[in-house]
């Protein structure tokens, strides 16, 4: 790190569990989230912030007024334009030593293995189950650490998906697909502005010990806010060995 990397996040070095080990990991970390919403906002301007050396932002939808009122890395001089984009210029503001790739096309299970392929860990901050199956499914695939969270009217929940670990539980092994699944979303049932920003930011808390390797994840633990009356809840989650993804991976 040079002296101007030093004095930006001399608050992370001086962590003892973090320190320069871990921001040199950090810096050198490339992360794909999917969704520059409501969750990807806040996920990705503290990786921003935090170092994450190559961010990929991938969502083909543009900004609207209604996203405003919670989706926080857009602003109204952006209406119309592409969130991917807009999401570009809000991280390189906050970090202009970032390097930030954008994907503005609808991901489909090719452009997922290209993209999972190469990164060190994906947040799925998208709000339907087809796209969260086949995240989980390249996921699975190629190894790759999931940070997963989602957020409805005032109940939201975030976990961590590892398949590097031979016990630990896939998405699928939790929501297992189903063609009668009824896929509520904020447009039709609302949600409070302020909770998908509070599972935006656990993403990148999860996403950031990942890579730098410390603290206890939220591996085979779904964790549930209600913040009607701001109580948690954690669920443990056990990996299901007859799963139809992960099921050919080694097992302990």
């Amino acid at each position: 790190m040079n002296d101007a990397q030093l004095l930006r996040y001399a608050r992370h070095i001086l962590l003892d569990e973090l320190g320069i080990e871990g921001q040199e990991r950090l810096l050198a970390a490339r992360v794909l989230i999917v969704g520059a919403g409501g969750l990807g906002s806040p996920a990705a301007m503290y990786l921003a912030s935090a170092g994450v050396g190559t961010i990929v932002l991938a969502d083909n939808d543009v900004v609207e007024i209604s996203n405003l009122q919670r989706q926080i890395m857009h602003n109204t001089s952006r209406l119309g334009q592409l969130k991917a984009e807009s999401g570009r210029q809000t991280m390189l503001a906050l970090n202009p030593e970032l390097k930030v790739e954008i994907r503005t096309t609808r991901m489909d299970p090719h452009s997922l293995d290209q993209e999972i392929s190469q990164v060190d860990v994906v947040l799925d901050c998208t709000d339907n189950f087809a796209t969260r199956h086949a995240v989980n499914r390249a996921c699975v695939q190629y190894a790759k650490p999931l940070v997963s969270g989602a957020g409805i009217r005032f109940e939201g929940q975030v976990s961590v998906f590892d398949p590097r670990d031979p016990q630990a539980p896939c998405y699928h092994c939790l929501f297992p697909e189903a063609d009668d699944v009824e896929a509520l979303n904020c447009a039709t049932t609302g949600v409070f502005a302020p909770l998908v920003g509070i599972i935006g930011s656990m993403q990148a808390a999860e996403a950031l010990k990942i890579i730098a390797a410390i603290g206890t994840t939220l591996k085979g633990r779904l964790l549930i806010l209600d913040a009607l009356d701001m109580q948690w809840h954690s669920v443990k989650v056990k990996r299901d060995l007859g799963c139809i993804v992960c099921a050919s991976r080694p097992h302990a």
